[in-house]
């Protein structure tokens, strides 16, 4: 009996291991037989926003060209989701222009994202957002399914519309793990003026395929246009279950969509403002919390935006220091924040020194300086500087800053033995007619000077500082193209008009240059308002042909009055150069004496023959600083420097009343 059921153990053993074998020989053949399929990279465009899309991970295609600053990018590193997921990228570092592949995974919101100029992306702060994303190299996690179709909060979105099938959200898989349910909310969003048109409204089923747009992010506190809400439950493993739900959106997707990025500003105060706030150490703890507190109302004020103003601080006292620049913070709730985080440095009260480092470090691309902007400083002393400030004003005025003087329990009668400047405010601000000047006589009413000066600091119009010698001015050239120049003497004299060209800032707005030639007839080569940007001028001048002739430069300077300065505009200065090699043919004086008395400064250029009294004659007064002669064509370019400094010296000597 013992043997019969030892014989039928072993039997029924031995079928188990069988049947085992089998089993694991058919999964391998089984395996063997399932193909993986193939993984399709998505591609989108510059402007798909990270929010926009409902993964939470996923590789995706970028094209070229998302360095455009179109493309706004909020944050550094890890950046609020209502970025542009290919200029992250590209201010990452991950990528450059040229676009390429990429891992995106979402994380946590932020309660500040910090904005940074980064691989020629300048990215943007933002106080807080509800949800983040990093952005990696295109190197997959082992064993995870990556989407090969996006699935977008809206169906109207970028890739969609290019043809990009999208699908309800479904979680990259993992080998191993269970399926999770997971609970979507559906979004039905109807404006005011669809409803007008809509009787009835009928709540769908769940399982319709038809798909609606999501939210799109709304302001704090401002009322959502969301008629109605119904949620589902679908579980993520079954491909079947989620792919006849298009359209809707997770919980937690939603929720980060709830706000819009900060204002962009106030576009009619679209300034470059510093402040220069006082830390020495004669100024107190209390009163340094008055300015601090002063320097947030402004702030407020102001709107604070890339489209508007923006605004850096650097705190003086021995010495300058800049807290923040321009880029630094790019709204009035950011700025706030930060100016609560200053701390006083102490030391004496040295403005002139700020003033310098201001000129010098402060109003650069690097920092934040927008170029079309106005640079505005606004300086607030307690009492009176420990320096000098005229020198350092000066550079700064030639530079183009607009200096404001705040001037806080200036010094009474028996403390201006004292002052080591008298009138040092006057020797400072841009003008000395009143509006650049704010006297405060006690630091309890600094706060009455929040609205006069953010009025006077966004008045564009009366920023006369902003105007240099090298973006104001309409600079005629008038070239003598006669025959005893030649050919290759006319290139040399093309360069030389290139080269002056070179140092002025040129648009439609800034400097503006214009061309005639001029034998025994003249040909307005091109006006002033043909050519806008530098390189096109610079193209223009090459363009010119040598024409050869006789030499008529009376009638050369009428025809320029007539075709070119004729048309400049009233608030430009009107500069002519003439470049001649020889004695005109007719008369140069009544022409010259025309062109001094429309206000055109003349400048008179003389090569080889050229007669000295002439240039004398046609050069404005003081014939010395307007009339110049060099030997040989090659020589010409070593004049530029000199007619540049004179161009400056002249524009700068104007009275500042």
């Amino acid at each position: 009996m013992e043997i019969v059921v030892l014989t039928m153990k072993a039997s029924v053993i031995e079928m188990f291991l069988v049947l085992l074998v089998t089993g694991i020989h058919s999964n391998k053949e089984t395996t063997k037989k399932v193909k993986r399929p193939k993984f399709t990279v998505p591609q989108i465009n510059c402007d798909v926003k990270a929010g926009k899309i409902i993964n939470p991970e996923f590789v995706v295609k970028c094209p070229a060209g998302c360095q455009d600053p179109r493309y706004h990018v909020y944050g550094t590193d890890i950046y609020a989701s209502y970025s542009s997921v290919c200029g992250a990228a590209v201010h990452s570092g991950v990528l450059d222009n040229s676009g390429g592949k990429i891992l995106v995974r979402k994380v946590a919101g932020q309660s500040g994202y910090k904005g940074s100029y980064s691989n020629g992306v300048q990215s943007l702060s933002l106080p807080r957002w509800r949800e983040s994303f990093i952005v990696s190299e295109a190197k997959p996690q082992k064993g995870v399914t990556y989407p090969s179709a996006l699935t977008y909060s809206s169906s109207k979105s970028p890739a969609a519309k290019a043809g990009e099938t999208t699908k309800a959200y479904q979680k990259p898989s993992v080998p191993g793990t269970t399926a999770q349910p997971v609970t979507l909310i559906r979004v039905l969003r109807t404006t005011t003026a669809e409803a007008t048109h809509t009787t009835t409204l009928s709540k769908p089923s769940p399982s319709a395929g038809s798909s609606t747009s999501s939210p799109r992010p709304q302001p704090m506190g401002q009322r959502s246009q969301e008629l109605e809400l119904w949620s589902t439950t679908v579980y993520t493993s079954s491909p079947s279950s989620a792919g006849t739900n298009p359209g809707f959106v997770p919980k937690e997707e939603l929720s980060t969509q709830s706000s819009e990025p900060v204002s962009q500003g106030d576009p009619s105060c679209k300034i470059d403002l510093s402040f220069l706030i006082d830390g020495s150490a004669s100024i107190g703890k209390r009163r340094f919390r008055i300015q601090k507190q002063f320097l947030a109302d402004v702030a407020q004020a102001l709107h604070i935006g890339p489209a508007g103003p923006l605004m850096g601080v650097v705190q003086y006292g021995d010495n300058p220091a800049t807290h923040f620049n321009l880029k630094t913070h790019v709204s009035s709730r950011d700025l706030k924040t930060a100016i609560e985080k200053i701390t006083q440095r102490g030391g004496l009260s040295n403005v002139g020194r700020a003033i310098s480092f201001v000129t010098k470090n402060f109003f650069s691309k690097v920092n934040g300086n927008r170029g079309g902007a106005p640079n505005v400083a606004v300086v607030i002393v307690d009492g009176w500087p420990t320096d000098k400030v005229e020198e350092a004003s000066r550079l700064a005025r030639e530079s183009g800053i607009n200096i404001f003087f705040i001037t806080i329990e200036g010094a009474v009668e028996n403390e201006k033995q004292y002052v080591i400047e008298p009138n040092f405010a006057n020797k400072a601000v841009c003008r000395t007619n009143g509006f650049y000047s704010l006297n405060v006589q006690s630091w309890f009413s600094l706060h009455k000077t929040v609205q006069p000066l953010v009025k006077r600091v966004c008045d564009t119009e009366r920023l006369a500082c902003s105007k240099t010698c090298f973006n104001s001015a309409d600079i005629g050239f008038v070239i003598d193209g006669s025959s005893s120049v030649g050919t290759s003497n006319f290139r040399t004299v093309l360069q030389f008009v290139a080269n002056l060209s070179k140092e002025f800032e040129i648009s439609d707005t800034d400097t503006r240059i214009g061309a005639v030639q001029y034998t025994y007839e003249q040909r307005l080569e091109f006006g002033f308002d043909d050519y806008n940007t530098k390189p096109d001028i610079l193209n223009a001048i090459k363009r010119v042909g040598y024409w050869s002739g006789g030499t008529s430069t009376g009638a050369a300077i009428n025809y320029a009055l007539e075709q070119l300065f004729k048309k400049s505009k009233p608030n430009k200065r009107k500069l002519m150069i003439l470049i001649t090699d020889g004695r005109s043919y007719d008369d140069v004086r009544i022409p010259a004496m025309v062109a001094h008395h429309k206000g055109v400064i003349t400048y008179a250029i003389g090569v080889a023959w050229a007669a000295q009294d002439e240039l004398e004659v046609i050069a404005t007064h003081p014939a010395k600083d307007h009339s110049f002669f060099v030997d040989e064509f090659d020589n010409l370019y070593k004049s530029v420097p000199k007619i540049i400094q004179n161009i400056c010296t002249e524009f700068n000597s104007q009275p500042r009343n």
